[in-house]
């Protein structure tokens, strides 16, 4: 490597550090600056300067995110006439800089591009044939600040003769694949290729699906494309959020770090048990409690048991109203409920109609008997009936026995608690069907009732009735609180660096200032201006309903692999999982080469899915590691040594590296404590189990997770005890960077080759 070429890009990245410095440094000032500030004047002068000091405060924190290889790429482009001279008269090459976000110096000149800017396109996309301006890409490896190697790619055959000697080894993206994992997912940035980075820029609309065998980079595509149309985006996406949405919680603790590390951190990360504000569901359902809750058949289920609590009266009904005897006409309340049902709003503010119109007819029906017996009645006393009327034990029994206020809770808890109503709703349904859904009042939700929760809410709306009128008086003063943003930020010498939406959320009076994201993760009703979605296929109708109205746009990125689908609701087309919700406004885009698989294990994985008739998704695997797939078969009684052995063995070749042992749920304690014998701290379990260099997952846990090592522990078991076993097996086995093993004691899927 030429020494003189390495030393100018380490001055350069050097100077650019320095840069970075300077402006946290300056940020740091700033924020103390308004800190500083006297906090006299108006509400709004107090509420602006909060709202400033946070502008800061996030800018310092985005900027020490990306502190991590700051820049890792050059552009040398084609002279053009705009090029500079040299003191001789001689024309520059041009270059660019391509690094994690954009830096310029004192006098805006850009010494750093942004990787999501348009002019960074060719640093992902260029080739010999379409080099798109760029005569050569240079890849900078960097160990903390300082670069350690360079890898140079050239486009113009000119200057293999001209610069020969300074042109530097090969390109970046081996050295990336090989690399240990460390048990949370790096960006990709440095290496996105081309077929990706064509996906990650292509434009925001509609519904975007990326279809991708296992190891084509689907869940970097996503997490990159987020971070691009943030940039992008930025006015739009902004103020309404991005969501993205995992499968596990073992997926998105892996996730966690990679958009900071872009510079992006006003995001929802939330798995399809945490979707609805208040609920954390952890675990799932059997598989055929599963498919029946996921179905589209629970969508009707719940609007007949909304309807349900509404009971129309047969009979007339006395009443005791502040000592007088009122016999109330069943007509009177049905009249008050037809009210309701023409406002067409969801039951609990319907409800509010239907007291109304109710209080008000026993109001009328109330002063035309105390007028027959003697009594004088004006207008002035009804406000004092009305009074009595509301506060009556009588009226309020009857009244909610009409038209119960209802939580989503309550509903779906009764729904299954409550067998003669479940049987009353569902006259079609087997014994059977019914007794899927039955569990006591108190039994914690799972992963599948959030999306049924969701779906009550919708149709229930807020039981609270003041918090709504009080919603509705926050948004009419976030209106304003923009008008008054957009008039400070023409004041105050900070454009570009906010937009009147984000600095508006400063202006509230609440003590906590919450972020896009917190106030979206915390508000059911919230639409999201984009959502991810990542193992997309695992989705079940119900849970698609869900998402859909979280984004009425329909602007999602969706990723998966049909082939990989596992759940029990899962689809196997994306044509049947999108039509309800999405149509046909949503267009394809596939990946094609796996980059984190060695081939000797992707060959042995697909043979398994062949084997079983699992319909794979056709990709090229780009390397082969030095280690063939190891089968070890084994007594039942040595099946938790064996790992432990298998697992040793494995840390003796890399004790940086990452194990994941994947079996099935019912295995799961009893290999957890055989490996905590062997090697005690160091192992965890499920999504904790991350931050430890052995982690026992189930193979739902290790979708879209990688590590350097994989041992997988009765393969058949997991093919019989998991619905659709066989393409939960594909995944577990296509999770590994390096080694594979198998360790079984009751034989062996079809396609895994026995051992001689």
């Amino acid at each position: 490597m030429s020494s003189s070429e390495l030393e100018r890009e380490r001055a350069y990245v050097h100077g650019l550090y320095r840069r970075l410095d300077a402006l946290r440094n300056a940020a740091q000032e700033q924020l103390e600056s308004v800190r500083r500030s006297a906090p006299g004047g108006t509400h709004q002068n107090r509420s602006e300067r909060d709202a400033f000091a946070r502008i800061y405060e996030d800018r310092i924190g985005q900027l020490r995110e990306i502190d991590e290889r700051l820049a890792f790429g050059r552009l040398e482009l084609e002279l053009d006439a705009d090029s500079d001279t040299d003191s001789e008269g001689t024309a520059e090459r041009p270059v660019r800089y391509i690094g994690r976000i954009g830096l310029r110096d004192e006098e805006q000149r850009p010494l750093l591009l942004d990787w999501r800017v348009p002019q960074a396109r060719a640093f992902y996309q260029a080739t010999a044939a379409t080099p798109l301006g760029a005569r050569a890409r240079r890849h900078l490896q960097s160990n903390g600040r300082d670069i350690v190697r360079i890898d140079d790619e050239i486009f113009d055959t000119e200057l293999l003769h001209t610069d020969a000697a300074s042109l530097q080894g090969e390109a970046a993206l081996m050295a990336s694949l090989t690399a240990e994992r460390t048990g949370r997912m790096g960006d990709i940035v440095a290496t996105i290729q081309a077929e990706q980075d064509a996906i990650i820029r292509s434009e925001l609309r509609g519904a975007l699906v990326v279809q991708g065998g296992p190891g084509t980079g689907k869940t970097a595509v996503a997490l990159h494309r987020a971070a691009f149309l943030l940039y992008s985006h930025r006015e739009r996406l902004s103020a309404s959020g991005v969501l993205i949405v995992g499968p596990s919680r073992s997926f998105l603790r892996y996730i966690e770090a990679v958009l900071p590390s872009l510079g992006e951190t006003g995001v929802v990360l939330a798995s399809l048990g945490q979707l609805f504000p208040g609920v954390d569901a952890r675990h799932e359902d059997i598989d055929s409690v599963a498919q029946l809750k996921g179905s589209l058949e629970m969508a009707a289920l719940i609007k007949r048991a909304v309807r349900s609590r509404r009971v129309v009266p047969t009979e007339t009904q006395r009443m005791e109203i502040n000592g007088e005897i009122l016999d109330v006409p069943a007509d009177l309340i049905r009249a008050a409920m037809q009210k309701a049902w023409d406002s067409h709003k969801p039951h609990n503010l319907a409800r509010v109609v239907f007291n109304k119109a109710a209080i008000a007819g026993i109001s009328r029906l109330l002063a035309d008997q105390l007028r027959s017996h003697g009594n004088t009645i004006d207008d002035a006393d009804q406000k004092w009936l009305r009074e009595d009327i509301r506060t009556a034990h009588d009226v309020k029994v009857a009244l909610n026995t009409a038209w119960m206020p209802l939580t989503p809770e309550k509903l779906v808890s009764d729904l299954y608690a409550r067998p003669g109503w479940l049987r009353s709703l569902t006259p079609r349904w087997t014994p059977e069907e019914r007794d899927l859904l039955r569990r006591e009042r108190d039994a914690p939700f799972t992963i599948s009732d959030v999306a049924l929760l969701d779906e009550a809410a919708e149709l229930l709306g807020e039981v609270d009735v003041a918090q709504t009128a009080a919603e509705r008086e926050r948004k009419q003063q976030r209106k304003r609180d923009v008008e008054n943003a957009a008039a400070a930020i023409r004041n105050m010498d900070v454009e570009g660096m906010i937009d009147a939406e984000t600095l508006a959320e400063g202006f509230e009076a609440s003590a906590e200032r919450a972020t896009t994201a917190e106030l979206a993760a915390a508000d059911r009703s919230w639409t999201y201006g984009h959502i991810v979605v990542d193992e997309a296929q695992e989705l079940s109708p119900m849970q698609w309903r869900l998402l859909a109205r979280r984004n009425p746009l329909k602007s999602f990125t969706i990723v998966g692999d049909v082939a990989q689908a596992s759940a029990a609701a899962a689809t196997n087309s994306w044509g049947a999982a999108l039509a309800a919700d999405i149509g046909d406004h949503w267009r394809l885009e596939e990946l094609t080469v796996n980059y984190r698989t060695p081939s000797q294990i992707v060959a042995v994985a697909e043979a398994v899915a062949l084997a079983h008739d699992v319909s794979i998704t056709p990709s090229r695997a780009v390397r082969r590691s030095e280690w063939p797939v190891d089968v070890t078969l084994v007594s039942a009684s040595e099946l938790g040594a064996r790992v432990s052995d298998v697992v040793g063995a494995d840390r003796a070749i890399s004790s940086d590296g990452t194990v994941a042992v994947i079996v099935s749920d019912s295995l799961t304690s009893s290999i957890v404590d055989a490996l905590q014998q062997s090697f005690a701290g160091d192992v965890g379990e499920g999504a904790a189990g991350l931050n430890k260099p052995i982690a026992v997952l189930t193979p739902r846990e290790s979708k879209g997770l990688e590590f350097d090592s994989v041992v997988v522990v009765e393969p058949q078991r997991i093919v019989d005890e998991i619905s659709r076993g066989a393409a939960a097996l594909y995944v577990a086995m296509t999770r590994s960077t390096q080694r594979l093993s198998i360790v079984a004691s009751q034989g062996l899927p079809e396609g895994i080759p026995t051992p001689e």
